[in-house]
Formats: structure tokens, sequence, C-alpha cells
């Protein structure tokens, strides 16, 4: 579809696209260390040689930026929702990321589980600025191939029929929902459409899909919420049986809670689950968007369970970087679902829908086969550092359950100071790297959480 994808090792010696133009040409930069900070990690100036320090360009020429002044400015016109890092990152490289100052990161985050293929990949940026170049949007009024041809990609991968693409996950999960109402209400009546989730979920931040989120720490401060969700215990299926009446439509699952501590769902339940939707013609929801595409191993996590739900929704790693959302489904519910039942103005974005095919081009057998080798590297070589209690997760998306009254906030930042970009779940330490990762960028990322947490104390 978009040629050869060079493999996953040669990747540092490519030069950048030209349409990663932000990438400032070589330069002396700023020297290690010179505003008080650690120098990179040994692996990190072989995989990103320095370049001059960060530039903005723009129509008027090229402007020195700086840290400093970048939070500044955010801190002064940005809405204070997150608790940002103070570091402005301004470029990446596959696995490596950049600040205003030079420093390198060794970045196992990849945008909380969004960059898939790591920063600017060849495949990815050509598809992107190739698209860009030819047509940039058009309304769902008319047709475009890129989307077309992503919808047909996605079903041939999922197993499942039909595709509707709106721009995030919140917004998958919310079509998700609409859809099973949709099918329920047609098929039983108006009263049919209650729906099951789990505690500990977390589904997004709209008012339906932080009502379907099991978490109060999500609830305070934005009710009254949408009415007929109700919440059960993962892995308490008489609890599920007990909270399942007369309207209930659904149940929505992640089959690893993400947010909830990066904790995978039992087998043996999932499977008890599935059984009981079939037998109850409940529409069974599997919310994908954090472990789908690659993210455990397998395009889904649902194959790891032998699992075929009704709907999937998918965001994050789909499209490689740029905002997309699928809520894809199997033919019983996507024949409720006519004109004006749903849209988007921004959905099935042409430049979107290349990005996404070429993250989806590049995901052949061979590359998830390396990246269940990397996530075995990983988690051995994780399970062994000190301080650490429990590994959790599944593949590439990895919890850290740490010991001795360590704190993963505290570790977390301590890594950042080291040069390597790391997340949390609660309390655990949350890993979630691009897929495109080496044995180098595994050992390099396991050396420096040996060396944060041996210098670590309750």
């Amino acid at each position: 579809m978009f040629g050869a994808v060079p493999q996953t090792g040669s990747r540092r010696t490519l030069a950048p696209h030209p349409a990663c133009g932000h990438l400032p040409p070589k330069g002396e930069g700023s020297k290690a260390g010179s505003s008080g900070t650690p120098a990179p990690h040994p692996a990190l100036r072989a995989a990103f040689p320095r370049r001059g320090k960060a530039f903005a360009y723009d129509k008027k020429g090229v402007t020195q930026l700086n840290t400093e002044k970048v939070i500044s400015r955010d801190n002064d016109y940005i809405l204070h929702t997150y608790a940002r890092s103070p570091v402005a990152l301004v470029a990446g490289e596959g696995m490596v990321a950049r600040d205003a100052e030079g420093r390198q990161y060794l970045d196992f985050t990849s945008g909380i589980g969004v960059n898939s293929l790591g920063y600017c990949h060849p495949a990815w940026v050509r598809a992107v600025a190739g698209q860009a170049a030819a047509l940039q949007h058009t309304s769902n009024l008319y047709y475009t191939e890129p989307c077309g041809a992503l919808a047909q990609a996605l079903c041939a991968r999922t197993g499942l029929d039909a595709v509707f693409f709106g721009n995030s996950g919140a917004e998958a999960n919310e079509g998700a929902i609409k859809c099973a109402r949709k099918y329920s209400v047609d098929t039983y009546g108006p009263d049919r459409n209650k729906v099951i989730t789990l505690v500990n979920s977390f589904h997004g931040r709209t008012l339906a899909t932080l009502t379907a989120t099991g978490q109060d720490v999500f609830h305070h401060d934005f009710g009254p919420f949408p009415a007929n969700f109700d919440y059960v215990p993962a892995g308490d299926f008489a609890a599920l049986e007990k909270a399942t009446d007369a309207d209930t439509c659904a149940v929505m699952l992640e089959l690893v809670q993400g947010e909830g501590g990066v904790v995978a769902l039992d087998a043996d339940y999932v499977a008890r689950v599935a059984a009981f939707c079939r037998e109850k013609d409940l529409l069974l929801i599997v919310d994908e968007v954090q472990t789908g595409v690659g993210r455990t191993g397998r395009f889904l996590a649902c194959e790891h369970f032998g699992l075929k739900p009704d709907i999937v929704t998918l965001a994050k790693g789909l499209g490689g970087g740029l905002p997309i959302g699928a809520v894809v489904m199997n033919q019983k519910v996507a024949a409720h679902m006519g004109p004006g039942s749903h849209g988007s103005t921004f959905g099935g974005n042409p430049v979107c829908c290349a990005g996404a095919l070429a993250v989806l081009d590049t995901m052949d057998e061979a590359f998830l086969a390396q990246v269940r080798e990397r996530a075995a590297q990983l988690r051995a070589g994780l399970a062994a550092l000190p301080h650490v209690q429990q590994v959790s997760g599944l593949g590439l998306m990895v919890g850290i359950e740490l010991a001795d009254g360590i704190k993963a906030a505290e570790v977390r930042a301590a890594c950042e100071r080291e040069g390597l970009l790391v997340l949390t779940a609660k309390t655990r330490l949350r890993l979630l790297p691009p897929l495109i990762l080496t044995a180098d960028d595994v050992a390099a990322a396991l050396a420096t959480l040996r060396r944060v947490l041996e210098n670590t104390r309750s």
C-alpha cells in the first residue's frame, strides 16, 4: 500500500523525511548538563545524535524557543487541566524525543499509547504528507479513498463488518453505546437501554463515557449523569448476573484496565461473560482504545481471549499520532445505524485515515512477533529489578507495582530527570513504549529504571 517499510532495527540510520522540517540542522546546541540536569544515557547519544537548540518555524522565519518560554506561555493561555512535567518537547525521531534545550529522552510513553510507530516514522510521514498535499478534508457527504480503504482494512483485521470513524477514544466509546442502544431499542423496545461496565474501568471524559467509567474519582462535580449505567466488580460473574435485568442491552469491557492500574481480566471470566451475552442477546462491547492496534502483541487484545465481540472501539495507536477513533461492529448492529443516527464533522478525515493505513500496513505478523518478543524481554527484565513486586498488563501495556513504600510518581519524576519518559496508573508505574522498540531500547530503559530504583528510598 505504501511501499516497503524499513526493518525495525534500521530506523535510526534514516534521514528525517523532508516533511519533518521541524528538525533543525545539526549544531553545537547546549552542553549536556549545562542547566544543572544530568546528561542523557549513553544509549541515547548513539540513538539520536545531538542537534542544535530547538527552533519553531513560522512564516516570518525561525524563532528560537526555550523551555521556560514555552511553559510560561502555556500557563498563561491554556486551561490548567493537566498536571504537566516541566518538559517542552519540540522534536522526535524513532524512540527518542528532544526538548527545547536539545536534551534527549527515551520515550516509553508514546503519547499515552498513541505514537505506535514512534516519532516521524518514514512510511507514516510519507502517507500523511502526501494526503495533506492532495486533500486535507471533506465532509462525510462525499466519499474519499483513504476512509473506505481504512474501513476495509479494519474489517479484515478484526473479522467485523462495518466501521464508524470519529476523532478519539471517548467518541468511539460514545458511538458504541449509541449503537448498542439503537440495536436494542429497535429490537426489544425503548426501555432496554442499560449498559453494564466494570468497577475501575475508564471509557472517556464525555458525559456518557464518564458515566460508563467505573471510578468515582472521575465523577466528582460533573453530575447529573446520563441514566441507566451500572457497575460490577471485574472478575465477579455472579455480580454481573445479578445486575442484568430486562432493561440491560450491553456489557462493556476493557480486557486490560489501563487507568484502573494496568490489570488484565481473567480469561475464564471473559469467556463466561461472552457466553452470557450471547445467551441473553446482550451486545458485548470491548473497549480496545488502548489495548488495540498491536499494543498487546496481537492486533486486538480480543485475540488473546479467543473473543469475537459485537462491537470493538479503537483509537490511540490507530492514527500513529493523529486524532482518530473507530467503532467497528458486526452486521447485526450495523443494520440499525442508518442516515442521521450518528455523525461527525471530522470523522474519517482523509489525512488521519492515510496515517492509520500506514500504521496498519506496517503491522504485519513479523512486526507483531517482534512486539511479543520485546514485551517478553521487558517484562522479564522488570521482574528482576529491585523493589518490583509485580508486573501486570499484557504485551507492551505494562504496569509495575512497587514494594517497600516506594511511590510510582516519585519514580516517574526521577526517570524523567535521567532521560527516560514513563507514566503512572493509580499506584503503579506504567510503560507504553512505541511498538518499534528494539532489544537495545529495552536494555537502556531497564538500566535507567535499575539506577533510579536502587537510589530510591521509601
